[in-house]
């Protein structure tokens, strides 16, 4: 639904007017006109590294938050790992609940963690429910942070059993670790296609085949019915797709994201030695890029989040420009907006789509029921933004993030 005018007071939206002579219901009210930009529901990222307490250098909560709010996002949703330490209890929520006051731009909610050495202990994964945590998440591969290690079915199954009492969701990494053999003359580590053997799609399809045994518990008069099983930063658009497909139309409670660098780029388009551009699961090939448009257009792909995941320049080997030594994460919190927009023009993206990938979807799976909708009773989360204004991202361009931006020398559309 389009409006003319959004009113709002103390932080909440009282009323909204479809009529164009609105002029005439606000006569004696302050009144922002914005012309003819955008005015739709703040942005809600629930993939996001803020590293801190413990790894401020990387990014923390400061240049974080200011960087989500540059970018149109009000909410976002801390993962628990790669602060120092991880958060897997309700004593290390807390640290994460003190590390943020005072020091936060837009609104932050915490997921918990999941993990071999809490996954059998109810109390513990109930008392930091209890404290706050939205949800939990786990890695299905080894995370690269040593006090979080990977879970295996058994451990997301007795996961889900506490989660179903508390209606919230499990999120999963979904690769599953497995020996590559390089060849020889095949194995530069300065080449993008050398680190993409590594991590084949097969590893995700392989993870997701395991993870999916154990989902079905969600299914409606199942054991762990309640929970709810979010599979995150999806890279493989062929086989995992498919299996998350048949897992919905049986019935699990299943959803599942994919991120804006895995729409942008292709394996094909990496230069060698731009460790930048490594992530895990890796940026595929342009086909399969444009299968996952396809399937975010079609509904197959329930929303997108940014996986913002830093660390400090000298972790990327940017001089080596070793891709299998290089720290994986991309750094691209504050452009999430005009990226997905920009790319997304050629496969017909709308308003309304943009709106339910980036606001709707997540506020639900973040059971963030005052947020996500321009709607009457709900929080005024807002962001005002220009769809067919072009800007540079060049270094002239105010960067909020600590460290170098990822989508750096190119241009887009969407000005905030």
């Amino acid at each position: 639904m389009r409006y003319f005018l959004v009113q709002i007071n103390g932080g909440s939206i009282i009323s909204l007017v479809k009529e164009k002579d609105w002029q005439e219901r606000v006569k004696n009210e302050p009144v922002i006109d914005y012309g003819e930009a955008v005015v739709m529901p703040g942005l809600i990222d629930v993939h996001a590294h803020l590293d801190d307490p413990g790894r401020e250098e990387w990014e923390g909560f400061p240049s974080g938050t200011r960087a989500a709010a540059a970018g149109g996002i009000t909410t976002l949703i801390d993962m628990p790992l790669n602060s120092d330490p991880s958060t897997v209890s309700e004593e290390t929520l807390q640290l994460k609940i003190k590390a943020a006051k005072g020091r936060i731009f837009v609104n932050v909610g915490f997921w918990g963690g999941l993990v071999p050495e809490n996954a059998f202990n109810a109390t513990i994964l109930q008392n930091l429910l209890n404290a706050g945590a939205l949800g939990l998440k786990s890695f299905m591969c080894p995370s690269g942070i040593n006090d979080f290690p990977m879970t295996d079915a058994s451990h997301i199954k007795e996961g889900l059993s506490v989660l179903a009492k508390y209606k919230r969701p499990l999120l999963v990494h979904a690769e599953k670790q497995q020996e590559v053999e390089l060849k020889d003359g095949d194995d530069d580590p300065r080449s993008y296609s050398t680190y993409l053997k590594t991590r084949p799609s097969s590893m995700e399809e392989t993870a997701i085949r395991e993870l999916l045994t154990v989902a079905k518990d969600t299914r409606t008069g199942g054991p762990a019915e309640g929970a709810h099983v979010h599979i995150v930063h999806l890279s493989d658009s062929r086989s995992s797709l498919e299996l998350i497909k048949e897992a919905k139309s049986n019935g699990d409670s299943v959803t599942v994201e994919t991120c804006p660098h895995y729409l942008a780029f292709s394996a094909e388009e990496i230069p060698d030695g731009d460790t930048r551009f490594k992530c895990a699961p890796p940026i595929r090939e342009a086909a399969n890029r444009q299968k996952l448009w396809e399937a975010l257009m079609d509904g197959d792909i329930d929303m997108l989040s940014s996986d913002h995941s830093p660390s400090e320049p000298e972790l990327k080997l940017f001089a080596e420009g070793d891709f299998l030594r290089a720290w994986g994460g991309i750094s691209s919190l504050q452009f999430v907006l005009p990226v997905t927009w920009s790319y997304g023009l050629k496969y017909g993206i709308t308003l309304e789509k943009l709106v339910s990938w980036w606001s709707e979807k997540p506020a639900k799976l973040a059971s963030q029921d005052l947020k996500g909708a321009i709607e009457i009773g709900k929080h005024a989360d807002i962001v005002v933004w220009e769809p067919e204004k072009e800007f540079d991202l060049d270094e002239n361009h105010t960067v909020h993030l600590k460290h170098p931006v990822f989508f750096q020398f190119l241009t887009f559309f969407g000005t905030l």
